[in-house]
């Protein structure tokens, strides 16, 4: 079972970021390609599009803040200590 939402992706710790897919190219014309890259916080994401928003649609509602550019790539990944998420063992006596 994948993760779907971005409720899920930010109840399992995830991270997000997200990189300006804009080469500088329009049409004949070069201009310098835009390199913004950063790391969003998941938890206002969560709060502006919904716990049930599909995190394969999350990059056609975003828009570079440099550039302008609609075209975006979206990363999404796990937490670093994947045992972190896990519950604690339980206990037993012997």
């Amino acid at each position: 079972m994948g993760i779907e939402t971005l409720g899920e992706a930010w109840n399992l710790s995830w991270q997000i970021h997200v990189r300006c897919l804009d080469d500088g190219r329009e049409g004949m014309k070069h201009k310098r390609a835009c390199s913004y890259k950063k790391y969003l916080d998941l938890e206002t994401i969560v709060c502006t599009r919904g716990r049930d928003f599909p995190i394969a649609r999350i990059a056609e509602r975003l828009r570079c803040p440099s550039c302008g550019c609609r075209q975006v790539a979206v990363m999404f990944s796990p937490p670093k200590h994947p045992n972190s998420m896990l519950p604690p063992p339980a206990h037993t006596e012997m």
